[in-house]
C-alpha cells in the first residue's frame, strides 16, 4: 500500500524546526506540547526514521530530518498556492530583493512555483549589497525586499524571526580550545550573534576563514576549516552537529519585508508577498 505524508504532520514538523523547540512551536500553533510531540512522532513513524534530536535546550535535525525539511516546506507552499492561485490569472512583473542566505534557500523555488501557475507573469529575484538593493528599490526595479531588519530599505510591513544553527565542518572537533570559526567578513548581526554566543558560553575561539558570500562560507565549512552560523535551510546534511549541547544556542534572526508604495494594489505583487510570507 502506498504511503502518504499528511500535510498537517508536515506543518507540525516544519514549525518545530523553525521554532527550535517543541514548546515554542506548540505555543505558535496553539497546541499542547504532548499533542505536538505525538504528531512529530507519527510523522517519524511514517518516514521510518527519527527526524529530530531532542535535548533540554531544544531540537536539532537528524540527517533524515535535514533531507525531509526542504520537501516538507515545498509541499506546504504548493498546497497553499494551489488553494489560493487556482483559477486566477496574473500578469505583469515583480522584482524581489532577497538576502543572499534566503536566495539560496527554498524561497526562490516557491516563487518559481508561483510563476509556473501564472505564465503571463515575470518574476525577477535580485541578491546584492545593501547599497545596490536600496538603489534598485528606489528605482522601482524591485518592489519587495526581504532582508535583515537593519538592511531593509524602508519600514517593514511585517517581520518574522528565523533560527540560526551551527554548521560543523568535516573532522572539526566541537570541543576544541580554541574553537575554529568561519565568519562573514562584513559586519552583520549573524557574525555578532555567533561571537557573542561563544563569549557568553566562555568558549575561546579563533577565526580560521572569512568571506563576504554564503558560497565562500559553505566552501570553508565543507573543507573542514571550522564551524559557522547558518540558517537551517542552508545547512547541508554533512554539516549537522549531532551533539547539540556541545555548542551554545544561537539567537534568532529578525527578517522584515519592505514593499514599494507604488506597488500597492497590484494583484501579482500581492500574490508574491503572500507566497513569501507563507514560505517563511
Amino acid at each position: 500500500m502506498a504511503r502518504d505524508l499528511e500535510t498537517a504532520l508536515l506543518r507540525s514538523f516544519v514549525t518545530v524546526v523553525r521554532a527550535g523547540s517543541i514548546s515554542r512551536a506548540a505555543s505558535a500553533l496553539g497546541q499542547t506540547q504532548p499533542a505536538l510531540s505525538q504528531q512529530v512522532r507519527k510523522l517519524e513513524s511514517a518516514v521510518g526514521r527519527p527526524l529530530l534530536h531532542r535535548s533540554p535546550s531544544g531540537v536539532t535535525l537528524t540527517r533524515t530530518g535535514e533531507e525531509l525539511l526542504p520537501y516538507a516546506e515545498r509541499i506546504l507552499a504548493l498546497s497553499a498556492q494551489a488553494l489560493s492561485e487556482t483559477g486566477r490569472v496574473l500578469t505583469g512583473r515583480c522584482g524581489v530583493g532577497l538576502l543572499e542566505d534566503l536566495a539560496a534557500s527554498q524561497l526562490p523555488q516557491a516563487l518559481a512555483d508561483l510563476a509556473r501557475l501564472h505564465p503571463g507573469a515575470t518574476l525577477e529575484v535580485l541578491s546584492c549589497s545593501r547599497a545596490e538593493m536600496r538603489e534598485a528599490y528606489e528605482a522601482g526595479r524591485v518592489q519587495l525586499v526581504l532582508d535583515e531588519i537593519p538592511d531593509v530599505p524602508a519600514p517593514p510591513r511585517w517581520t518574522v524571526r528565523r533560527p540560526l544553527t551551527w554548521a560543523v565542518g568535516a573532522g572539526v572537533n566541537v570541543a576544541a580550545d580554541p574553537l575554529p570559526v568561519v565568519l562573514f567578513s562584513e559586519t552583520c548581526t549573524w557574525r555578532t550573534s555567533a561571537l557573542e554566543a561563544l563569549e557568553r558560553a566562555d568558549r575561546p575561539w579563533r577565526v580560521t576563514f572569512e568571506s563576504n558570500s554564503l558560497l565562500g562560507i559553505l566552501a570553508a565549512v565543507r573543507a573542514g576549516l571550522g564551524i559557522a552560523a547558518l540558517m537551517p535551510a542552508n545547512l547541508e546534511p554533512a554539516m549537522a552537529c549531532h551533539t547539540p549541547d556541545a555548542l551554545p544556542t544561537l539567537p534568532d534572526v529578525e527578517l522584515g519585508l519592505a514593499r514599494h508604495p507604488r506597488s500597492e494594489g497590484d494583484p501579482l505583487i500581492d500574490a508574491v508577498e503572500t507566497a513569501l510570507r507563507r514560505a517563511l
